[in-house]
């Protein structure tokens, strides 16, 4: 077969379609056109050139995006470590009256440990004194003293841990359900027993009680006895402060407790 010597062995290449290159095109005269429009004589520098073109060029999230993706801020919970700012508390002594131990830093270094293991659980939680000037108004969604009883020797039954709420709250409910998870939580992580008959009124109207503000729930714990529990208290702070988180997180997640009978008072 022969071929005509006009016609070329293969077709010519058409020119390449050139009309996707005019969007890119268009997009940055715009771009410019805006940047240009925003300048003012004082700005002119390649630094503002870049800086504006980032901005322009960040995509913006549309109207629905923008609540979806807003973090809700953590819950507040305050724990006061019991007679801190103020004065020692309860004092132990040994046998030529030198001061062995004080109540304020059993106090303090439990109270610490509540706090960073609750921090480490996503709360915002505030670490408060005795008598702090936070407490006038404090809202949080639970409230926590915490304290000791004596180191004096009473007696054998001198043992265990107490638990009162805040009963002039506007929720009674919740204030019960707070007590019964520390009272339940509490026993289960350290194994001292409830010592409900010692409750008395300067924990029921602790003076913190009064203070905050009423809808933020709070309760008082008086984790053991300085004399037959100082060991533990010291040894197995640990525990301690664990029986107390899980106590709030009971109440914080709505987890299941039955209710705490009311305690009766000592005189």
């Amino acid at each position: 077969m022969t071929t005509d010597s006009t016609s070329p062995a293969h077709p010519r290449p058409r020119p390449k379609a050139r009309a996707h290159v005019f969007g890119p095109t268009i997009l940055v005269a715009v771009l410019l056109a805006t940047l240009f429009t925003a300048w003012t004589p004082t700005s002119l520098s390649v630094q503002n050139l870049s800086d504006k073109l980032a901005l322009l060029m960040t995509p913006r999230p549309v109207a629905g995006d923008a609540a979806i993706s807003t973090p809700q801020p953590p819950l507040r919970i305050g724990i006061v470590a019991g007679h801190l700012g103020n004065d020692s508390g309860a004092v132990c002594r040994d046998a030529d009256e030198v001061v062995t131990l004080t109540e304020q830093e059993v106090n303090l270094k439990i109270a610490t440990l509540v706090q960073e293991r609750l921090i480490a659980k996503g709360f915002q939680v505030d670490l408060l004194q005795e008598y702090d000037t936070r407490l006038s108004g404090y809202r949080a969604v639970a409230l926590v003293s915490i304290h000791n009883d004596s180191c004096d020797v009473i007696n054998e039954q001198a043992t265990g841990y107490k638990v009162a709420a805040a009963m002039d709250t506007r929720d009674l409910n919740r204030a019960t359900r707070l007590t019964a998870c520390l009272v339940d939580r509490y026993a289960a992580a350290t194994g001292l027993k409830f010592h409900a008959d010692s409750i008395t009124t300067d924990m029921t109207e602790y003076h913190s009680f009064s203070e905050i503000d009423p809808n933020t729930i709070a309760a008082i714990i008086e984790t053991g006895f300085l004399n037959l529990d100082r060991d533990f208290l010291t040894n197995h702070t640990d525990l301690v402060a664990d029986g107390i988180v899980r106590g709030i997180l009971c109440f914080v997640n709505n987890e299941n407790i039955e209710p705490t009978p009311l305690p009766t008072f000592a005189p």
